[in-house]
């Protein structure tokens, strides 16, 4: 994906379930555009089904398209591990598994020390370590388009994120 506009940054967030995170992260202001997929694993275009087998290696992630004028990465991260546990391994919520992993994943090698400066200082925060993978993106496939946007089309689908913490952004 080619930018232009200099103030138009990208991410890709790993937070357990996509649907609630992708819920979640699209009504962040300065949030441009979310779309959810699967990243880093060994498989070219999986299936979810594929991915819930746990043979494919990828995450449910959220692809983040962002203006950086209107949010930092480091807002964003802060909004991030508001909705996650960065101490579990392989869960968040009810959901287990390998896909279930927490991760920031990247393709501008300058967002590396941004994401690790700010984990490091969010570490004390946490009595178990952060176990968050910090990664460059090797690979993202769009899930199905079910899944896009899915909280939005099924209001009473599964969240195992708190939603209401919504309310208090842009109290702040």
């Amino acid at each position: 994906m080619i930018e232009t506009n200099n103030s138009i940054s990208e991410v890709w967030l790993a937070g357990g379930c996509f649907w609630g995170v992708q819920a979640f992260l699209s009504r962040l202001p300065g949030v441009i555009h979310t779309e959810v997929g699967y990243a880093n694993g060994n498989t070219e275009n999986p299936t979810y089904e594929d991915v819930c087998r746990r043979s494919t290696g990828h995450a449910e992630t959220v692809y983040v398209k962002y203006d950086k004028t209107k949010i930092s990465m480091e807002k964003l991260l802060d909004y991030f591990f508001r909705i996650i546990d960065p101490t579990l391994l392989n869960r968040q919520g009810n959901d287990i598994g390998p896909q279930y992993r927490t991760g920031i994943y990247y393709k501008n090698p300058e967002d590396r020390e941004i994401i690790d400066s700010y984990i490091n200082s969010k570490q004390e925060l946490y009595k178990g370590k952060i176990l968050t993978e910090v990664l460059p993106l090797d690979n993202f496939y769009k899930a199905e388009d079910y899944h896009q946007e899915y909280l939005d089309k099924n209001p009473q689908g599964y969240c195992h994120i708190d939603l209401s913490i919504l309310n208090d952004i842009g109290k702040e």
